[in-house]
């Protein structure tokens, strides 16, 4: 009776596993959505504006160059194309926003406010080296 029990386990821990490159490619999707809107709050007051009278960024500013990144950098990384560049240029610009913001007001993350930058860093990092997955256009380009 074990056996049984045990097989059925692996088999569904089995088929689990084979989803494993379809969630990476719904984690780059869905991070892709929330980092598209940190973007368009900056440049274009969608679905707000920035805090603290919702307005947008001057283009050329700094924090204008950071929602270009994230707007169009992002929607490179949702329709997963050239993911590997795009997801390395923002992971270096999460890391840049958050040691210049973040972390002179205060060293730990959940403090400074720094949490979703340092995340970012970390996912854009990972995706960087792991590319898109199967959903994307990267996989159809290769075929």
């Amino acid at each position: 009776m074990e056996n049984i029990s045990n097989k059925k386990e692996m088999t569904l821990a089995t088929r689990w596993q084979a989803w494993s490159p379809y969630l990476h490619s719904l984690l780059r999707i869905a991070a892709a959505i929330m980092f598209i809107l940190t973007g368009t709050v900056i440049l274009f007051a969608f679905p707000i504006g920035m805090p603290p009278n919702g307005s947008t960024a001057s283009l050329m500013s700094q924090i204008g160059i950071g929602g270009i990144l994230e707007t169009f950098g992002g929607i490179l990384i949702l329709f997963g194309l050239f993911t590997r560049p795009t997801a390395f240029i923002l992971s270096g610009e999460m890391a840049v926003a958050y040691f210049q913001f973040h972390f002179p007001q205060n060293v730990w993350p959940v403090v400074n406010g720094g949490v979703s930058a340092v995340l970012y860093c970390f996912l854009w990092l990972y995706f960087s080296a792991a590319g898109a997955g199967p959903w994307s256009l990267d996989a159809k380009r290769k075929k």
